[in-house]
């Protein structure tokens, strides 16, 4: 009579787990990705069928519908964005300044906006828009 062991010792590694697992990952983090395309301020931008992602770095002025005034996503007064503004284009000179204005803004309220940034060394801007 044999009274040993009947169990068999498994030689071989199963991954189909570990590719389910991976399978969940991704479908995980595809879905949270999506989520962080466009963190801060939210605005209303105005369509435009000729705009391009740009992904350089810039100096970014965002005006929100109720009129707040935010210089690279930190909320700032319109009186003290003149001087802001100098700093930062006193670092990177020539830098481009993209405005972000919410499509119901009027267009005075840009152009002051833009008269302060002037004023203060800006010399090329960028109206940012959404693709229709």
């Amino acid at each position: 009579m044999d009274f040993g062991p009947t169990r068999k010792l498994i030689t071989t590694f199963s991954t189909i787990s570990l590719a389910d697992i991976i399978l969940l990952l991704l479908i995980f983090f595809l879905l949270s990705s999506s989520f962080i395309v466009q963190p801060g301020i939210k605005v209303n931008l105005p369509k435009a069928s000729s705009s391009q992602v740009e992904s350089e770095k810039r100096i970014y002025l965002t005006i929100t519908k109720s009129g707040d005034l935010y210089l690279n996503q930190k909320k700032i007064g319109r009186e003290e964005l003149g001087a802001k503004l100098r700093g930062l284009l006193l670092e990177r000179p020539g830098e481009l300044v993209v405005i972000k204005g919410d499509k119901d803004l009027t267009l005075q309220e840009t152009i002051r906006i833009m008269d302060i940034a002037k004023n203060a060394g800006a010399q090329r801007f960028l109206i940012a828009t959404q693709p229709e």
